[in-house]
């Protein structure tokens, strides 16, 4: 059947006919949204109804909704720990699941120090494929002749580790990438990378990074679009190339590759890439030899037209940097993912960032979602002969306007597990209902009776860098923390400022008073422990030097985190950490009078 005669989707007209395919797939899954979720729950519990976890709630082999909600208790990873642990050092019973436990999938989070272990199943890999399978048929709606062609992207991977049993532990996106669905991927015109394989698949980050960047620079001319997996993995790359573009020029003007790449396989890659090309190199070298970066995507990949990254969460900061580099292009949050499991994807991708919605697919797990307003009225525990288990809402069942707690039950086996994730529902999709990422629900930053949490601490430097937009500076990255040696304690928070202009940049009254915009952009609550109670201190800002965050990225990495789920903390309590960043203050700044507050109404 020819393209022209397939038939056109709600979500619009179709490039291709597979596309068209998945298109549809994407309607019959959002219009049956409850049957679909109703089925997903009968098979994780018939799949795993031998299973220990399943069996301890005396389900009797039930797998209606009713049965799983009044005797399977909300947990949290402290709650399943020990069975994971049991997984981790050997026991091959089926504990959480009837299906063998393929890999440890490591998340981001962490639980007392150590990062959480997810268990996953092989059967998962499909599901997660299938849904990139969706990525791109959804982005030829908006964006026509991908086809064209290549996608710059930067993706990592990171060394793996064992458990004490054997089983490999390591981050849900290298699983992803040492996979033969990913490795052995058939060709498709919409999915052809600038980076080959072998350069994704190396371990070493520099070597790795050197190699991506070169193939992007090499095939400038043929980028359509440029990503990482997160907004600050393509800014981290951007930053490379500022470091590392004269080395990277001259290989391109001799043909031959850095010494310092000594991976083998990525040496074998690049001897068919690599040519001697001087006019590229000149190019290269014109382009990135006055410092001057700002519009230096749309500079070097001239075609690009659009950058797709994450950029809604914590990412949001790393809007204004974007934009910097990349002349405004439109930047698309195209999945929602995590380590438990796959959720859904931007059935509109082009909006802007702060419009950005997900809408979860049914079929990947079974979803409940806890009233945010009650949400931390839900036990973590199970449930006992005198106390009722929480009452949550199915995903069909869902608010438009209200924020909700996602809790997830996987094919591997977790079962009401709150993932932490507080999502607003935006809208629909047929009967799927359609979230704005929130935040994650743990409090950030916390002295007295006060509670900030990271969305807060994000808008109150966005408050504060307005004051240095006149300056043509912006605050590239920041973390915080409570310090409390002080009496009384008080907010402190790091910021590595870009100055484009140096001898213009702010001055040290202007970085006062940006201590006290923030100070007026937090809670009632914080401001009456500021004027009223006076039990926190001023907001203090530490400015560190340019670079600082790279060099506490490369801390993180060197102690075992994956250079993809990498995110800057937005607090910081870890020794090592406070004297890095400590070690690189240039100046200090303290909010110079308090905020404005005024007492409550009541009513």
């Amino acid at each position: 059947m020819a393209v022209d005669s397939v038939t056109s989707s709600p979500l619009g007209p179709p490039a291709t006919e597979r596309d068209a395919k998945a298109l549809q797939f994407i309607e019959e899954m959002t219009k049956n949204c409850d049957a679909v979720q109703e089925n997903v729950l009968s098979e994780i519990l018939t799949q795993n109804a031998g299973a220990e976890y399943l069996r301890k709630w005396n389900l009797g082999g039930a797998t209606d909704r009713k049965s799983f909600k009044s005797k399977v208790p909300v947990v949290s990873y402290e709650d399943l720990q020990p069975y994971i642990q049991r997984i981790a050092n050997g026991d091959r019973s089926p504990i959480l699941s009837s299906h063998p436990i393929s890999e440890f999938l490591t998340s981001s989070g962490t639980s007392a120090g150590e990062r959480k272990l997810m268990p996953t199943i092989a059967a998962e890999m499909d599901r997660r494929q299938k849904l990139y399978s969706l990525l791109m048929p959804v982005m030829n709606l908006y964006v026509p002749g991908l086809d064209k062609g290549k996608g710059l992207y930067f993706l990592f991977i990171k060394s793996e580790t064992k458990t004490p049993s054997g089983l490999v532990a390591r981050p849900v996106l290298t699983s992803y990438y040492k996979s033969q669905q990913f490795k052995t991927r058939p060709y498709d015109p919409y999915m052809v990378y600038t980076s080959p394989n072998q350069t994704i698949l190396c371990v070493d980050s520099f070597q790795s990074m050197y190699s991506q960047m070169l193939c992007g620079l090499i095939y400038r001319q043929q980028v359509l679009r440029c990503g990482a997996v997160f907004a600050s993995g393509l800014v981290r790359a951007i930053k490379f190339l500022t470091l590392n573009w004269k080395q990277l020029a001259t290989d391109i003007e001799t043909g031959f590759l850095n010494p310092k790449i000594t991976d083998p396989d990525i040496r074998a890659c690049m001897s068919d890439i690599l040519k001697p090309d001087p006019d590229l190199a000149r190019f290269v070298t014109d382009q990135c030899c006055g410092g001057d970066w700002e519009g230096i995507i749309t500079r070097i990949w001239p075609n690009t037209k659009y950058l797709d990254v994450i950029v809604t969460g914590a990412m949001a900061q790393y809007i204004p940097i974007l934009d910097f580099y990349s002349g405004k292009l439109p930047q698309t949050c195209t999945m929602y993912a995590s380590s438990e499991c796959y959720f859904g994807l931007n059935l509109t991708p082009m909006v802007k960032p702060s419009e950005v919605s997900y809408t979860i697919m049914p079929n990947m797990g079974y979803f409940e979602f806890i009233p945010h307003d009650s949400a931390n009225s839900v036990s973590n525990s199970v449930p006992n002969s005198d106390d009722s288990p929480p009452q949550l809402v199915d995903l069909a069942d869902l608010e438009l306007g209200k924020e909700y707690e996602l809790v997830i039950s996987t094919y591997s086996g977790l079962c009401r597990y709150r993932v932490g994730d507080i999502l607003r529902v935006t809208g629909f999709h047929n009967s799927a209902p359609q979230f704005k990422f929130i935040r994650r629900k743990n409090v950030l930053l916390s002295i007295d009776a006060d509670k900030t949490d990271e969305t807060e601490l994000q808008l109150a430097i966005e408050r504060a860098s307005e004051l240095l937009k006149e300056f043509n500076t912006a605050v590239v990255e920041y973390t915080s923390y409570g310090d409390t040696k002080t009496i009384p304690g008080h907010y402190v928070v790091y910021w590595e400022l870009l100055v484009k202009d140096p001898g213009h940049g702010p001055g040290r009254e202007v970085l006062d008073r940006c201590c006290l915009a923030m100070e007026e952009s937090l809670n009632s609550v914080y401001r009456q422990s500021r004027v009223a109670d006076s039990s926190i201190g001023p907001l203090e800002i530490r400015v560190v030097r340019n670079g600082t965050f790279e060099e506490l990225m490369d801390y993180a990495i060197s102690r075992g985190a994956s250079i993809n789920q990498y995110k800057v903390p937005r607090c910081v309590s870890f020794t090592p950490i406070m004297e890095l960043l400590d070690s690189r203050v240039i100046s200090t700044h303290f909010s110079p009078e308090a905020p404005h507050w005024v007492p409550e109404r009541c009513f």
